[in-house]
């Protein structure tokens, strides 16, 4: 009988730290996507005070006692009227009046719109037009009729329960909260100050006999629970915190409860402490964040420096909206199908580092993925090249030249195309090249894209040198048909904004100074017509007018 072979146990490429762990099942991940007590809270209350209206509409007995208790709170507030306090309850009855609503609203929506939070800004629409649906269907399907036996002052419209108005005014003001005012005490102020406003309004509806008590409170509720609900399941604020100073939306928050969210899943999943989380290069980056972390291994001590990329399912969304913009505005120049998750984000950019160490590329070595919250939220991490700087900053030399070129000619003989070679992704450290964000490498991309790599190198070498000098470089790795190609491809959208901005700023025509140099070679067309691209326009012109006509034919729900 042969003895069974015993293959060795195969080592990862990186060294894991001392202590990895493996989540076990069940276990809550460490940035879990989750409601918070008080949103519970609330959706429970709502979720019995709703059953109990249910209970009560299908029981006679119950129905007569609820209408002796309304009808017994209506009296008593009625019993207080005086001529002046009437003007003054019908000025505070104006809190849940359509016009206040409606201001309150459209103001809330300019806002967002103007500092480009448009999570949040969808999320409101939708609270609203959730809660006036809900409130809309449960108004029709009871049927209450206005209190009776008190003179009814004001003016009314429609059943009775819900109170549809403080349930307007209740889901409108928690989105203001949650939209527009920064997590924290001002928050916490923000949600007695709207408790006092509702009070107010309710007991200022009910003085005028145009409110049930039950009805005013269950209003009152269900306006709330759906905007707690609807914030803290969409928006929540460890993902997408109000705040007001500048940025990117694709630049995520690293303190409070992502932090230590980062810090756990390092530690368990990689098996290095955590001791510094900085995000670094945000003005080079528009589809992720990128961090600096400062690791320490626990069982040797040693500490060291690692880079990572954080992305998130809005990363995913605003991948998908880049592509359909392209393909509508240029055609099918390249691969624009988009990624359908995260985790898809993460994958193909670890594979891609690994290809390309595989290679020989200047590349971060690859460390690893970690997740943070399943499907929604994960990171990359890989060397940190410490000490060096970006290529706009730094000397050139005829060696970083060579460099560059020849790291063009090693992928075009691979089969790979950067598609995004620019200054931010361009260092040097120690006269030595590095690539880096190699999250859109293209295996066997079109012809036209490595022209359009090879065309950007040449533009970035040149802003810290001159064209001749790239040109007689070029030379030495590419013909000079090929420099030609790089030219009649690379223009306009081609050269990434950075690049291009770059070039603007230095004065100089670089693109016509190459193609001076090189064989003359018309300019490659970039537009690309097909049947798809047709189709997705008049798709999205189509959505569009449809979306506008929705607006305008519910303007009665933004009241």
């Amino acid at each position: 009988m042969s003895e069974a072979i015993t293959q060795p146990t195969p080592e990862p490429r990186h060294r894991l730290g001392a202590e990895v762990r493996r989540r076990p099942s069940g276990e809550a991940p460490p940035l879990p996507r989750q409601l918070g007590s008080t949103g519970k809270v609330w959706l429970a209350i709502t979720a019995g005070f709703a059953l109990l209206v249910v209970v009560v509409a299908v029981n006679e007995t119950m129905q007569d006692g609820v209408e002796l208790l309304d009808s017994a709170i209506s009296r008593w507030f009625a019993s207080w009227r005086t001529s002046s306090l009437t003007d003054v309850m019908e000025v505070l009855a104006l809190l849940a009046s359509r016009w206040v609503i409606r201001a309150i609203r459209w103001a809330t929506i300019g806002t967002l719109i103007v500092f480009r939070r448009w999570r949040h800004l969808v999320v409101f629409i939708g609270a609203i037009i959730v809660e006036a649906a809900l409130s809309y269907s449960l108004m029709n399907a009871i049927h209450r009729p206005r209190p009776l036996g008190v003179s009814i002052v004001g003016s009314w419209q429609e059943f009775a329960m819900p109170s549809r108005p403080l349930s307007g005014l209740a889901v409108t003001l928690i989105g203001v909260a949650y939209c527009l005012i920064p997590h924290g005490r001002i928050r916490d102020a923000a949600k007695w100050v709207i408790a006092g406003v509702l009070v107010t309004a309710a007991i200022a509806r009910l003085y005028l006999g145009v409110d049930h008590a039950t009805g005013a409170l269950f209003g009152a509720l269900l306006g709330v629970a759906v905007a707690l609900t609807a914030f803290r399941w969409f928006a929540p604020n460890d993902v997408f915190p109000v705040t007001y100073r500048r940025g990117r939306a694709a630049h995520l928050d690293v303190g409070g409860a992502r932090g230590e969210a980062i810090a756990k899943a390092i530690k368990d999943q990689l098996g290095y402490r955590v001791l510094e989380v900085k995000p670094v290069g945000l003005a080079g980056s528009g589809g992720s964040t990128p961090l600096r972390l400062r690791v320490r291994d626990e069982l040797t001590g040693e500490e060291e420096l690692v880079f990572a990329k954080l992305y998130a399912k809005n990363h995913v969304r605003a991948d998908r909206w880049y592509k359909l913009g392209r393909t509508i505005l240029y055609g099918k120049l390249e691969d624009e199908t988009p990624f359908q998750t995260v985790r898809r984000f993460v994958e193909y950019e670890d594979y891609t580092l690994r290809l390309m160490e595989d290679l020989g590329l200047p590349v971060p070595e690859p460390y690893g993925v970690v997740e943070i919250t399943p499907e929604r939220e994960y990171m990359i991490v890989m060397e940190f090249f410490d000490g060096a700087v970006e290529i706009g900053e730094a000397d050139i030399d005829d060696g970083v030249i060579d460099q560059g070129l020849k790291l063009i000619r090693a992928m075009w003989d691979a089969g790979l195309a950067h598609r995004d070679i620019k200054p931010a992704n361009l260092m040097v450290q120690d006269g030595n090249l590095k690539l880096i964000d190699v999250f859109f490498v293209q295996v066997r991309p079109s012809p036209w894209r490595q022209a359009v790599d090879l065309g950007n190198m040449m533009l970035v070498l040149a802003l810290r040198s001159d064209a001749e000098r790239v040109y007689e470089h070029a030379l030495r790795s590419f013909s000079p048909e090929e420099v030609a190609e790089a030219f009649a491809a690379t223009r306009g959208i081609a050269s990434p904004t950075q690049l291009r901005s770059m070039m603007k700023v230095s004065g100089r025509d670089l693109i016509a100074d190459f193609q001076a140099l090189a064989p003359h070679r018309p300019p490659m067309k970039i537009q690309r017509w097909s049947v798809r691209r047709v189709v997705l326009t008049l798709g999205v012109v189509l959505a569009a007018f449809i979306a506008f006509g929705l607006v305008v034919s519910n303007w009665a729900v933004f009241a």
